[in-house]
Formats: structure tokens, sequence, C-alpha cells
């Protein structure tokens, strides 16, 4: 890589159109390794669901560094490597901290061995994280205040960050105010806030240059996409994969299993509904995902777009 600032690519952009895919390509061009960037892919055992769709010459290995008292796995076929993917148990919390964290370790350890970190997803807190730091990153889990919250709706835990601090509150979207995991966290964080009296820095990255590429095509034609990959998914044994999960003690409360598609797929199981009207669910969620996905990107002046259109033949 030469002599110089340590050189960054990231690939980001809504969900179905083929980051992971273009980062294998790039890093073999210019001699990197891919980092995920998604929040979905953390988790052991859930493979299907979470699209780790890698090529077939690539193998599981264990790196000789450690993330959270663990040896990082990553993927391989020999040159380049995949990282990102099972880092954690699905019923362990994994927060963008950790996925920051995690991140400091693999690129310092891709840097010095000469070669080009790709950090490829969708995750768009990930991404800010990375480049530029999150203020409430710092700011620690309190697991007192959090048992006490695990009691309380999501209208009574909006209600209590109302009175807590009412700017956030009011910038939260709609998802945002029916999820109880975003609500208890920006709970912690305004609770926080009052008892240290002060307020966050973020902690900034420095002598980094970042290269940021988006890709994206038309809504109507990512619908299409995104719908063809989920039946995919359910064709390539999604049900089986989640009642394994299940049936190994995996609950319902677990972070990981809020994932889409895992999240409208305990209806299947709990026989309320049948799988074509999960499917019909998911799909909904997806893309809405994918809009909210584009909403967050396209406020980064800094992202090249490319329209990917002709990689899909629908």
């Amino acid at each position: 890589m030469g002599v110089g600032k340590r050189k960054l690519l990231v690939i980001c952009g809504p969900t179905a159109v083929g980051k992971t895919r273009l980062a294998i390509r790039l890093a073999k061009k210019f001699d990197g390794e891919v980092v995920s960037a998604d929040s979905r892919q953390v988790y052991k055992k859930m493979n299907i669901g979470t699209g780790k769709d890698l090529p077939e010459n690539f193998e599981f290995r264990i790196s000789n560094f450690e993330f959270k008292d663990v040896h990082i796995a990553y993927f391989t076929d020999g040159n380049i490597r995949l990282w990102g993917y099972d880092l954690v148990e699905p019923c362990e919390e994994f927060s963008v901290h950790d996925y920051a964290e995690f991140f400091d370790k693999v690129s310092s350890d891709i840097w010095s061995r000469g070669k080009l970190p790709i950090l490829a997803g969708g995750t768009g807190f990930y991404i800010k994280a990375v480049l530029d730091g999150v203020e409430t990153m710092e700011v620690p889990r309190n697991y007192e205040l959090r048992r006490y919250l695990e009691k309380k709706n999501v209208k009574e835990l909006y209600e209590q960050l109302c009175n807590l601090d009412s700017s956030k509150a009011a910038s939260l979207n709609q998802s945002d105010k029916k999820n109880p995991r975003r609500l208890v966290r920006a709970i912690e964080v305004a609770q926080w806030r009052i008892d240290h009296g002060k307020g966050l820095k973020k902690k900034m990255r420095g002598g980094v240059e970042s290269y940021l590429v988006g890709l994206t095509m038309p809504m109507v034609r990512l619908d299409k996409v995104i719908e063809q990959r989920v039946e995919k998914r359910v064709a390539d044994g999604f049900d089986e994969e989640v009642r394994r999960l299940v049936a190994d003690g995996i609950g319902w409360e677990c972070q990981a299993m809020s994932g889409l598609g895992y999240k409208q797929w305990q209806d299947v199981i709990d026989g309320q509904s049948d799988e074509s009207e999960a499917i019909s669910i998911w799909k909904m969620h997806e893309k809405k995902y994918a809009r909210r996905q584009m909403s967050w990107f396209k406020k980064d002046e800094r992202i090249v777009w490319f329209d990917v259109s002709k990689w899909y033949k629908i």
C-alpha cells in the first residue's frame, strides 16, 4: 500500500444490491480483504436468513487474535479473507461499540499486512461509527435500568424517553418509536447524560483516507430483487434454520431473532400463520428497510453512487 495514510474502501447501499459480491471482486483486484458491516451477519448459526452468501471455495478459519475473549474467525479462499461473520452467539448482545472495537482490531491487522480493508454492508450505523465515530458509543450498558425497562411496553418506553430527552424522542422515526431495543438504549443514554451532567464527544478516527462507493438501483427494480432473494432463502431451507435455532434454545426475545425474516417466522413456528403469509410480510418489511437504508446513506455527500441495475436480470 505504500507510505502515507492508511486507506479504506467502503461499499454501501441498500439490501440486495450486491455489495459483498463487488467487495470480493475488488479485493482480488486491489489486494484487499473484506470486512462485513452487517448487524445481522455477526451472529453464528444464522446463515440463510442473514444472507451470508459466500463463494463455494471459501473456508472457515480461526485467526490468532481475540475479540470478546474468543478468537476471531474469518472465511478465506487462501488469498482473500472475509471478516465480520459469526462473531457472537445468537443470544449475545452486540452493540455499535462492539462493532467499532472489532473493526479496529481487524483493520489494524489488515493494514499491518500491507492490504486494503474493504468495508462492505448496509448497516449505516456501523459504517458511521467506523468513519466518524458515534458519540453514544462510550455510554455503558446499565443492566439495572434495563431490567426495570423490560417490563414496559413501547408506549411506556416512549413516554419515559419524552420525559428524559424530549428532543431525542421527537427525532425518532415511526420505526424507532416501535422498537423497544432502540427505545431502551435511548433512555439509557439520556439517563447517563443526566447522571453525569455532561455531554458526549465523538471518538474520531484519524489518519485514514476513506473512499465511499454506494450501490443503488431504481426502487421498483430493487423491490423485485428483494422478492426473489426472500423466495430463494426460503427455498434454501430457512424454515429448517429457524426451527433448529429454536430447538437449540434460542428464544424469540434474543436480539438476533428480531432480525428481518426471523421475526416474521415466529408465527409460522407457533402455528399462528402459514408460510405464504409470513413470506409476504417479510418481503414488505425488507422493502421498507431498503428505503430506510437509502434515506440514511443519501445524507452522506462523500458517497459516489453507481446504478447496478444491469447486474440483475429481472
